[in-house]
């Protein structure tokens, strides 16, 4: 095979001594890496189309539809391996699949179509993707804010590790702008909320913390995470960087651990070298298993969009029910919320069941349809509280203090037929004891 087949698009204009890639930070690389095999589309296309076709590796040797599994940890070292390595530019050639290889290549092409971006990198799990974003994007004496209620394994990250790395951290409620603008520092580089928070899903205005953001000059990243491009892109909306846990909706099938980061790549760059660092690699096999998912991820979210919806309007109403969080439900909680950058609100509900946590944990051993199991984002519904998984390093004064109160439980939405899953729910709770009636 050709080496110009190999290499990412661009690799050999930049060897050339005019040009501004190599050696330079103001480089105009701002793509891929793709090579010329790798199905590259207008991001005018729209989602459905840029879901099956962005990306796929299009084998020259066997005409595969589908992409290939690259399933080996090395290449063949060559001129241009060479040439790479002397220019620092071993992630646009196929060396070593810890560097790059093009099974990511593929899956990364189609989440950057699809989240408006040029550029994107996967990893190894969603905590991989957030660690080597952060670490790369700020520098011992920063400042970064962020939010109470982040998904818990964030939040650890953020308490735990960032003081001893030289960085602080101020916790806000992410929906209170005049909070997150009275954190900031002069010496703050990074703002990290989620765009649909875990698990009270709350709704912060991204467009008004990106307006923050680039007041302070510091960056805006966002966990998008729970809406996905399908209901929002926030690139557009003013955040810098973009990460995913992909275990979850992207992939869809509760099969696989991965996780994206998109954006600009002179960004991404940084945070590949960083993810690179620290291993974080996701290896061949899930790349293709998570490009296969993402080809329905339009369709599933939209089920499941319209599903949660209804399951929690039922629950709204049920008598055993104390609290039910989803925006479809109103309320002053989203008062502020601005509509038209959403197109839809995803598949998880959190709600309280009356009689704390002790009543949760009896109705969840009753529902027949969904998986009492932690994570979510999958075709099948899945049951858990937060409590006892995601938020379980929290203490009871912690999760009290964002929200979590006694009963909470996270529901996932899947793609089954809501009827059936409204009347498992309904036959799982059962009549409201006489106490709850109080």
């Amino acid at each position: 095979m050709a080496k110009e087949s190999r290499t990412a698009i661009g690799f050999e204009e930049g060897r050339n001594d005019g040009a501004k890639w190599f050696g330079d930070l103001t480089r105009s690389r701002f793509a891929g890496p793709v090579t010329p095999h790798h199905r590259v589309l207008s991001r005018e296309v729209s989602p459905e189309t840029l879901a099956v076709h962005a990306g796929t590796y299009e084998d020259p040797v066997t005409g595969a539809v589908g992409t290939p599994v690259f399933q080996t940890s090395t290449f063949l070292l060559d001129d241009a391996s060479y040439a790479a390595f002397s220019d620092g530019t071993s992630r646009d050639v196929p060396i070593y699949t810890r560097y790059g290889n093009p099974s990511q290549w593929s899956v990364q092409e189609k989440i950057a179509a699809l989240e408006g971006s040029r550029s994107a990198l996967v990893t190894s799990s969603g905590m991989s993707a957030t660690a080597s974003t952060i670490y790369a994007l700020t520098n011992a004496g920063s400042h970064i804010v962020s939010a109470y209620d982040v998904y818990g394994g964030t939040y650890n990250l953020l308490r735990e590790d960032m003081p001893s790395a030289g960085r602080e951290v101020t916790f806000v409620d992410p929906c209170d702008l005049d909070a997150v603008r009275a954190a900031i520092r002069p010496e703050t580089q990074l703002l990290f909320f989620e765009t649909l928070t875990n698990p009270l899903l709350k709704a912060p205005s991204v467009r008004g913390l990106a307006k923050i953001a680039k007041e302070a000059n510091a960056l805006l990243v966002v966990d998008n995470t729970f809406l996905t491009p399908v209901n929002m892109r926030p690139l557009e909306l003013g955040a810098d960087v973009v990460v995913h846990s992909a275990t979850k909706y992207l992939a869809g099938h509760s099969d696989l651990t991965a996780g994206a980061v998109v954006g600009r790549r002179k960004f991404l760059d940084r945070i590949w070298a960083q993810a690179l660092r620290f291993g974080g690699t996701l290896e061949p096999l899930s790349a293709f298993l998570l490009e296969r998912g993402m080809k329905t991820l339009p369709l599933r979210v939209r089920a499941q969009n319209a599903n949660a919806a209804e399951v929690a309007r039922f629950l709204a109403g049920h008598e055993r029910i104390a609290a039910v969080h989803h925006p479809e439900l109103g309320g002053p909680r989203y008062a502020g919320l601005e509509r038209a950058d959403y197109g839809g609100f995803g598949g998880m509900v959190s709600f309280e069941v009356r009689g704390g946590d002790e009543a949760a944990l009896e109705f969840m051993k009753k529902l027949r349809i969904p998986y009492v199991a932690t994570s979510l984002g999958g075709v099948e519904s899945l049951v858990s509280m937060p409590s006892n998984t995601s938020h379980s390093s929290l203490t009871a004064r912690q999760r009290s203090r964002i929200g979590i109160n006694p009963g909470l439980v996270r529901f996932s939405v899947g793609i089954e037929n809501v009827r059936d899953l409204v009347r498992d729910l309904d036959e799982a709770l059962g009549a409201p004891a006489e106490e709850d009636k109080r």
